[in-house]
């Protein structure tokens, strides 16, 4: 879909109610959704995070959706695929601030250039025992994003009719921080398997975009 017209429909979810955890359980491993409706998980001083799904046109103007790819380093996330964002820093106003701040730096977008659409349903990861906030947002510009390699080891363009393809929802034996070898839903985009917390919150997205495009 041409960059324009996509803009100019997905401002219409700012209206929609957000479908929030019914649809983060159809992108998570049974294991998880029962511990989260049996409220099995305790939240203790969870750490709060901030993250951007960031939508920018291509340089046909199509409309792209922006993931990163994660260094590899010991740690629950190690090299795993998400959003720009990361972790609330003092100083830092809101967790929006926190979102604009560290999309910038990750990707090397321009903050004048992100225009924020709506706060999505925010989500709790306890392997980290993160609490993340998600927010919709569109870049307008199409210069190459410049990753910050500390933090980043590549980046991962999605086009928005692959991102709405259901041909490109499956699920995938892994090994998980959590359990080893268990059936999990993903979504593969160009070859990448995208799984857990981010595959979550896009759950809720396509739902969102369903309703308006």
């Amino acid at each position: 879909m041409n960059f324009d017209e996509f803009s100019s429909q997905i401002s219409k979810i700012k209206k929609l109610p957000l479908p929030g955890p019914a649809s983060h359980y159809k992108m998570a491993p049974e294991i998880r959704v029962k511990e989260l409706k049996d409220r099995f998980i305790k939240r203790k001083d969870a750490r709060q995070a901030g993250v951007m799904a960031l939508f920018y046109p291509h340089e046909d103007w199509t409309t792209h959706l922006l993931f990163i790819v994660r260094n590899k380093y010991p740690g629950v996330h190690s090299g795993q695929i998400g959003f720009p964002g990361g972790q609330k820093e003092e100083g830092d106003q809101d967790m929006l601030d926190t979102a604009l701040r560290e999309s910038c730096e990750e990707v090397g977008a321009h903050r004048d250039r992100i225009s924020v659409v709506r706060e999505i349903s925010s989500l709790y990861i306890p392997p980290s025992n993160f609490e993340v906030s998600p927010f919709v947002g569109l870049y307008h510009k199409k210069e190459p994003f410049q990753i910050q390699k500390s933090e980043v080891a590549d980046l991962l363009e999605v086009p928005l009719i692959e991102f709405l393809d259901d041909a490109n929802r499956t699920t995938q034996i892994l090994s998980t921080s959590y359990a080893r070898e268990i059936e999990v839903p993903a979504f593969v985009f160009k070859g990448k398997t995208v799984w857990g917390a981010t595959a979550m919150m896009l759950s809720e997205i396509r739902e969102l975009l369903d309703q308006v495009l």
